[in-house]
């Protein structure tokens, strides 16, 4: 046992703490002692809350979040304020309580103040401002979004309309706006407004460039410029330029294939008349703007969970129907889900898996190979060579994580690290090993050739027929390729990943393993960063996980993922018509309106409105199915 792990019992030892009492049986004092520290011992949680933050290891910091949880203050009571803060009130409500808020109920509450004649000549300039900020956010589509928002809680998207929203207000001239995929999050009904409000940057005399996958988005552009063939070393070329309808003519532009109806991503003649035999169910949902409700997700099926922004979708399968599995199938989760009052259908699954957008590590360290543990086979496959016997080297010869093959002097990083007090800390290149992660020794073990570093230089493809004798690391490599991953090379550090391309490397982490035909996979947005061919492997990737009897719950705002999907749920609080859950089935060709029983306290739109129609019109533009309609209800 390591010194660290010694140190709390020979703390107890010490202040006469009797080791073999159960701790409950422990006096407050005592457990504070152990927790917290005294004298020279730092105390246990003292200690995981330093190696938390010093720590670049994910697996640490993974390991050390077990015994973590976030709880509000006791003192304010979230309000981060004292209480001199909140004493100060306008029309009963202190500051904490006007930042829960969304935007549009804000706007509703400035409209009805009611002033005095001397309060509204101190007020008008501020309430006038107050409303024209609160106008922006709403043009850009975050009118469901609270005042006191964390930013960390943001998603991209969100964060960079927000910046937007800040530049309209401006009124600056001349400047040069660079957005990235600025649609992202965003439900197809609110396109038009966020592409009003860029033309609006535009009139004033900027100029707009927009990478963008979203097709409205396309057409609506004055001019395009078009990159391909490919991606990656297939990629960067210019294809074609010129006006949406320029583009679409172009016949060597496949982004102008798919807006023209040339190419279109299909949806497969599947037998849906097949019954839904089994289902998972949730009641009584709470957290944050669900409305107490209970929701079915048929099992064996890819469900769309669809809706509005802020309606809902995350909360529901992130944030609570996740973390409620994860508790009840693994007795190790310590995570918390949000408010809901039971579960039914467990019997039907062994697993839920999780496939967000979040970074598979926040060091170069992190790569595909070593996330996806294809460099482990590839380091087993340079063990075996007659260099690295001959020189007696190992498995951990050929880790740029461990000292022997490494360079010493980026610690196998091929980057350093230069801290900047006051803006975010820089890497740069390793001057001894040219960025290549190990020392000269290690380097000239060769396989084929190539040593470890060249190896790691590989895209996906290349390593693919590079290794085309070994099946293992060919199946690994092949999911990468499948989920349209074969551009990316094999060592890129996980810091310059983007959220898509994160998501779809767990994506075939988790296609690569050995299937059980009884696991949940819930995944957000998977189409961010996509262009249309990329969405139509993605689909089949998806396509082939609930053949195996698995069960694929998207959020998605994707008009051509969602009309392919077997099942939608869709949320929202637009309009209290009607007070069912809505929900559409895939019948013989057919999108069939259905309702399950819901009951008055529930807060859901009907699909009609927004997400039917816009789904009316994808359908209808593929051309094999031309014929598919939503029935509406009397």
């Amino acid at each position: 046992m390591s010194k660290s792990r010694n140190r709390p019992f020979k703390a107890c030892r010490k202040t006469g703490i009797d080791l073999s009492r159960p701790v409950e049986k422990l006096t407050e004092k005592e457990r504070n002692m152990i927790l917290f520290g005294t004298g020279n011992f730092e105390g246990v949680a003292k200690n995981l809350e330093r190696r938390f933050r010093e720590t670049e290891s994910e697996w640490s910091r993974e390991e050390i979040k077990k015994y973590m949880k976030e709880t509000i203050c006791q003192t304010c009571q979230g309000a981060r304020l004292k209480k001199e803060s909140l004493a100060i009130t306008i029309n009963k409500l202190n500051i904490s309580e006007i930042t829960e808020f969304s935007i549009t109920e804000m706007v509703g509450w400035v409209n009805s103040l009611s002033l005095s004649l001397r309060e509204k000549e101190i007020a008008n300039l501020i309430l006038k401002e107050i409303i024209g900020r609160l106008k922006f956010l709403t043009d850009v589509g975050l009118e469901y979004l609270t005042l006191g928002r964390q930013a960390g809680s943001l998603s991209g998207g969100e964060a960079q309309r927000i910046r937007l929203a800040s530049q309209i207000g401006s009124g600056l001239t001349g400047v040069l706006y660079v957005l990235d995929e600025p649609t992202i999050g965003l439900h197809p009904r609110d396109d038009q407004r966020l592409i009003d409000t860029l033309k609006k940057l535009r009139d004033l005399g900027n100029t707009v460039i927009v990478v963008e996958h979203d097709a409205t988005m396309i057409r609506e552009a004055d001019y395009v410029v078009d990159f391909g063939p490919g991606a990656g070393k297939q990629g960067g070329n210019v294809v074609a330029v010129g006006t949406p309808q320029e583009i679409i003519k172009n016949p060597k532009s496949l982004t102008g294939q798919y807006l023209s109806g040339k190419k279109v991503i299909a949806i497969p003649i599947t037998n849906y008349q097949l019954p839904i035999t089994n289902k998972l169910s949730i009641f009584g949902c709470s957290q944050y703007n669900l409305k107490n409700i209970n929701v079915e997700f048929p099992l064996g099926k890819l469900v769309a969970i669809t809706g509005v922004s802020g309606s809902g979708k995350s909360t529901l399968l992130v944030e609570t129907l996740f973390p409620a599995l994860q508790k009840e199938l693994n007795p190790l989760y310590r995570g918390e889900a949000g408010i809901y009052k039971k579960i039914e259908g467990l019997e039907n699954i062994d697993k839920a898996i999780l496939i967000d957008q979040s970074p598979i590590g926040r060091t170069p360290r992190s790569n595909p190979a070593t996330y996806t543990k294809v460099f482990d086979l590839i380091r087993d496959v340079f063990t075996e060579t007659r260099e690295a016997r001959t020189q007696g080297f190992k498995k951990g010869r050929f880790s740029f994580n461990v000292r022997g093959g490494r360079c010493e002097t980026c610690e196998g990083q091929g980057q350093i690290r230069i801290e900047m007090q006051f803006m975010s800390d820089i890497w740069i290149t390793c001057e001894v090993c040219k960025a290549k992660r190990y020392n000269a020794q290690t380097l000239e073990v060769t396989f084929r050739g190539k040593n470890i570093a060249e190896v790691l230089d590989m895209t996906v493809d290349e390593a693919k027929e590079f290794f085309h004798a070994h099946f293992q690391i060919q199946a690994k490599l092949g999911t990468l390729s499948w989920v349209g991953l074969g551009y990316m090379q094999l060592g890129q550090p996980a810091t310059t990943l983007s959220g898509g391309e994160a998501q779809r490397v767990k994506l075939a982490t988790e296609l690569s393993k050995k299937s059980t035909g009884k696991t949940v996979y819930i995944l957000d947005e998977p189409t961010t960063g996509l262009h249309f061919a990329d969405v139509e492997k993605l689909l089949k990737v998806l396509r082939l996980l609930v053949e195996k009897s698995n069960s694929v719950f998207i959020i998605e705002h994707n008009l051509d993922v969602i009309k392919n999907s077997d099942y939608i749920i869709d949320l929202g609080s637009i309009s209290n018509q009607y007070t069912e859950v809505a929900t559409v089935v895939h019948l013989r060709g057919v999108l069939v309106l259905t309702c399950l029983g819901g009951n008055s306290d529930f807060d859901f739109i009907d699909f009609i409105v927004p997400t039917q129609d816009l789904l009316t019109t994808r359908v209808c533009e593929t051309e094999a199915w031309h014929r598919a309609t939503l029935p509406r209800r009397s």
